[in-house]
């Protein structure tokens, strides 16, 4: 059993959100005040209080800047690249905006742990690298409205060290709401979802839903996307909480909230949805098939394979067969039609289970060597050389690859005492 943590963005999600949701779930505020406290930077003050959206009770986390009142009364006047949000925009000047080393050097210095630190520093990359490609400038010239700005820089560092202390090993997410109509930009008026956001989305299930404003932001799209393994429905679970973290905006009728489950789920075999998309070929240039399966996996497969079957007339023919995530099927039955002769594919949704995997790197007789090891419930059934650093290994030694493996193996087996 492993402690699990489920996004529900059913309403889309920002970063003020994320960390009240994880408030909600009893984070205690005056730790992630000492947290945002030790960036260094002039956060101003923080708080948290409880509200009402659509009749539902949740956490609203708030910020106000260093000099001045809370800046949410304020939002409609904010100088961001992507203000009047849905959620949540702080009205911040110019004089608040850090760069990117700035930040970096911030979080250097803070309380956070080193994986914190270092994932921080990797997100604010990430929203910097969006950004930049929005605009098509080096990142080193990018503008930094989202980036620099304090609120951001306060829900990101604050959200890495909630979902730090949330303790959870997996996190799922549902598909994403980003809203619907138009959102008022510093350069312009885009649809919903803007433009860094749907940058920082690309890969990932979303939606348009009814309300007719941003629901999610570019700093709620990063977190989601850059702490969530996967995304689908609720996962098996034994619910121990539920964390509420509100939005700026009521809507009539639609609690504008950010729902965070938490709970004991069972991942010695990590369960995931998967789509098969298959198709047989009994018309088709052989020679086709190699870059087929390299198209395939380029567009996102997980594993493709050709069976030989016996088609109708009595041909022989080749079944295709590609396991990729759900969200990825338009693109592969599209590299289907494309780059065969198939006139249709067929699909079906399924889940599948694996288990736990992770690199190893073992110094052995013949040099090091990679070991794939895979664990259920925390115990290692299986652990094998990876083949290619044993084909290497055996170029450089003159010895046949067999003889490579097999001392592989023997080291692994010498440290662990099997």
């Amino acid at each position: 059993m492993a402690r699990t943590a489920y996004f529900d963005c059913f309403s889309g999600a920002s970063g003020d959100m994320v960390l009240g949701a994880v408030l909600d779930l009893g984070l205690p505020i005056e730790e992630l005040r000492s947290a945002l406290g030790s960036l260094a930077l002039e956060v101003g003050s923080i708080s948290a209080d409880r509200v009402l959206r659509s009749g539902v009770s949740a956490t609203k986390f708030r910020l106000a800047g260093p000099s001045s009142v809370d800046h949410e009364a304020h939002h409609d006047q904010s100088h961001h690249d992507h203000h009047h949000h849905g959620h949540h925009r702080h009205e911040q000047h110019h004089h608040d905006h850090h760069s990117l080393k700035e930040i970096a050097a911030a979080i250097e210095r803070s309380a956070l742990s080193r994986d914190g630190k270092d994932r921080a520093i990797q997100l604010f990359r990430r929203l910097a690298d969006a950004e930049a490609a929005v605009h098509d400038v080096p990142v080193e010239q990018i503008h930094l409205h989202e980036v620099g700005a304090l609120d951001s820089v306060v829900d990101i560092a604050g959200a890495v060290f909630a979902l730090d202390w949330l303790g959870a090993s997996n996190i799922v997410s549902s598909p994403v709401n980003v809203g619907s109509g138009v959102v008022q930009c510093a350069h312009g008026t885009f649809p919903v979802p803007a433009p860094a956001t749907a940058r920082l989305l690309e890969g990932v299930p979303v939606y348009a839903g009814a309300v007719q404003t941003e629901l999610t932001t570019p700093t709620g799209a990063l977190l989601i996307t850059s702490y969530a393994k996967s995304f689908g429905p609720l996962p098996m679970m034994r619910i121990d909480r539920i964390g509420y973290g509100a939005g700026d905006k009521d809507f009539k009728g639609y609690p504008n909230v950010f729902r965070l489950v938490v709970g004991e789920g069972d991942t010695s075999a990590l369960a995931e949805a998967i789509v098969t998309v298959e198709c047989e070929i009994d018309d088709m240039n052989p020679q086709l098939f190699g870059p087929l399966m390299e198209r395939l996996y380029a567009a996102g497969a997980l594993d493709v394979f050709y069976s030989a079957v016996q088609m109708k007339k009595n041909r022989p023919g080749t079944l295709v067969t590609v396991i990729a995530h759900p969200d990825r099927r338009h693109d592969i039955a599209g590299v289907l039609f494309a780059e065969t002769t198939t006139i249709g594919v067929r699909y079906r949704e399924m889940v599948r289970e694996c288990l736990e995997r992770e690199w190893e790197t073992l110094e052995t007789s013949v040099g090091k060597i990679r070991f794939k090891v895979a664990r259920r419930g925390g115990k290692v059934l299986n652990a094998a050389p990876e083949f290619d650093d044993c084909v290497r290994a055996a170029v450089e030694r003159g010895l046949p690859v067999k003889a490579v493996q097999a001392l592989a193996l023997k080291a692994w087996l010498d440290r662990t005492g099997e």
